[in-house]
């Protein structure tokens, strides 16, 4: 499995089978690269997973979908929403249930966090509601099980969330002020999961979260090396040994 950093909370992904944008918000994403283009990253894209509705994480869905016809997996407001945008190939889903999408199994977790499109197609304030917000689980045959957690703080069922799907990779956000921090992200690491690969992700974008994982990365103390810091544009390798390019 390839998993390349975008910035923010934004990952694709690859796989025998399938290429997987995670919360694609890239134009207006100050971390996404400049040399980057949104049409670059979407080629080859066939899915399109979404942990929640906030601006920062839905970003350039609708426009990739259109333009690769690629499917939308994600809760079912969301998905109710994009089809009200023309979106014809959907998934549509909820916390509990676990989809065969073919090349990949797909499962929603908890999330401690909220879940609303902010701004109208004129770019007003228009608040609407789009389900709850998710943790997303991708299993597929041969490959370690990854969990984007979204955006969330800790919360103790995190153990039953490794107890059932055994993620080997966690996408962790360590940002502070609207998700998780280094000292809770580190213990949620630490105290409920088995992460062979950590991924932090959801700082350094914008100037009120934390500007970088060093602090994370010290918190988790002897497990430090098991943090895997991108840099946006960055892709890491993880099966049976980790390689970083």
């Amino acid at each position: 499995m390839d998993l390349q950093f975008l910035g923010h909370s934004a990952f694709k992904v690859y796989i025998p089978g399938a290429t997987l944008l995670i919360d694609p918000f890239l134009s207006g994403n100050p971390s996404f690269p400049a040399e980057m283009s949104v049409g670059q990253v979407s080629e080859g894209v066939d899915h399109v997973l979404l942990t929640h509705g906030h601006d920062d994480h839905v970003g350039d869905t609708i426009d990739i979908l259109k333009a690769t016809g690629a499917t939308l997996t994600a809760n079912w407001e969301i998905c109710m929403w994009a089809q009200d945008k023309g979106i014809e190939k959907i998934n549509p889903m909820n916390h509990g249930g676990c989809v065969n999408m073919g090349a990949f199994g797909v499962a929603l977790t908890n999330a401690v966090h909220s879940s609303a499109c902010s701004f109208d197609s004129e770019g007003s304030i228009a608040d609407v509601y789009l389900g709850n917000p998710a943790g997303v689980v991708m299993m597929a045959e041969d490959e370690p099980t990854l969990l984007h957690m979204g955006d969330t703080d800790i919360f103790s069922d995190m153990e039953l969330i490794n107890e059932i799907y055994r993620p080997q990779i966690g996408i962790v956000p360590i940002g502070d002020r609207f998700t998780m921090g280094a000292r809770t992200a580190s213990m949620a690491c630490q105290r409920f999961f088995e992460f062979q690969t950590i991924i932090p992700c959801h700082y350094g974008t914008f100037p009120i979260l934390d500007q970088n994982a060093d602090q994370f990365t010290e918190c988790m103390e002897d497990d430090a090396f098991r943090v895997a810091k991108l840099k946006p544009g960055e892709t890491v390798t993880v099966n049976h040994s980790v390689t970083a390019s």
